[in-house]
């Protein structure tokens, strides 16, 4: 490395935090990517960012500990259940565990100064620094003009005035420096974090409200799948297609029941929680709402739990009034 001044990026792969490091090597800094994946992100981007920019590329899989920061977050949650501050700062504490073993001196992101308004105002970004043990420590190339010099500035270690000072929403700036660097292929704002998204938030805040303290990172996978239904203590879920009905029988716990419309073509609907009699006959009649079943005078029902598997046979006017 012949005594370059090293450090870390947090690299998700996102425009902004691979700009960030294409002006870190611009200035010989030897830089490693450093990728977070959990059940809400993976380090997929990051991966294939750190490959275009040339930088090694280290994953941290944080699922258990970034479950818990999004149960019960400190700073509170974003627009949906994104609860941007806690989670920046886990990150930035993470990657200084690692900064002595890879002899890293300090760490940037790809932060931009008022671009998301709960996470990245000035407030915001000196809190995630502090919690983390980082202060004066953690760059954010992209607005560091418009932030107070951190200490690699200050020692010289990276030359301030080729940094940025973009602020605020817009992408444009952004869009026109990948064009600069021939950076084509990258993602939407937010596009990697499914914390994000409005429709899995729903439900995630539903989980949380429904099963409390009974709410575990394995249920997480499920929340990605199908229509989700909840009676008391229960928890149905029926897929959308073939993919999903494939994606079922993967998540599918040995508590867990699964029903389908015998001979017809049917979800293969998930039944997860306190199961009971009345929770699998509701269970079976949504799974003949969603098949081809529904507008026959009769369907039979296969259902498959823990005791093996059985069948049930079902009205056309106990299912009617699912089909309103």
């Amino acid at each position: 490395m012949g005594g370059r001044v090293r450090a870390l990026i947090l690299l998700s792969g996102g425009l902004d935090s691979t700009l960030a490091a294409k002006l870190l090597l611009e200035q010989e800094i030897d830089l490693i990517g450093l990728g977070f994946s959990s059940p809400f992100y993976s380090t997929k981007r990051g991966r294939k960012a750190a490959e275009w920019l040339g930088i090694p590329f280290i994953e941290i899989d944080i699922s258990s500990a970034i479950w818990e920061v999004v149960k019960n977050p400190k700073h509170g949650y974003g627009k949906n259940m994104n609860p941007c501050i806690d989670c920046h700062a886990f990150m930035l504490k993470k990657a200084k565990e690692i900064m002595p073993a890879k002899k890293a001196l300090f760490v940037a992101t790809g932060e931009v100064l008022g671009e998301r308004p709960m996470s990245q105002n000035r407030e915001a970004l000196q809190i995630v620094a502090r919690e983390a043990s980082l202060e004066g420590l953690v760059l954010r190339p992209l607005s560091a003009k418009l932030l107070p010099p951190t200490i690699p500035e200050e020692r010289g270690w990276v030359d301030r005035e080729k940094l940025l000072a973009l602020q605020g929403r817009s992408r444009k700036p952004q869009m026109e420096l990948a064009e600069k660097y021939g950076l084509k292929d990258y993602p939407t704002p937010a596009g990697g974090c499914l914390l994000t998204d409005p429709g899995f938030s729903e439900r995630l805040r539903e989980l949380l409200s429904r099963r409390k303290d009974k709410a575990r990172l394995e249920d997480l996978e499920l929340l990605k799948l199908g229509r989700h239904f909840w009676f008391d203590g229960g928890w149905v879920v029926i897929p959308r297609n073939q993919q999903e009905n494939e994606k079922i029988k993967a998540v599918r716990e040995a508590k867990d029941y699964l029903i389908k419309v015998k001979d017809r073509g049917s979800p293969l609907t998930l039944v997860r929680g306190e199961v009971t009699p009345s929770l699998l006959k509701e269970a079976s009649l949504l799974t003949i709402r969603y098949s081809q079943a529904r507008e026959e005078e009769e369907a039979r029902v296969e259902i498959t739990g823990p005791e093996g598997t059985r069948e049930e046979v079902y009205r056309w006017s106990e299912w009617e009034r699912y089909l309103g």
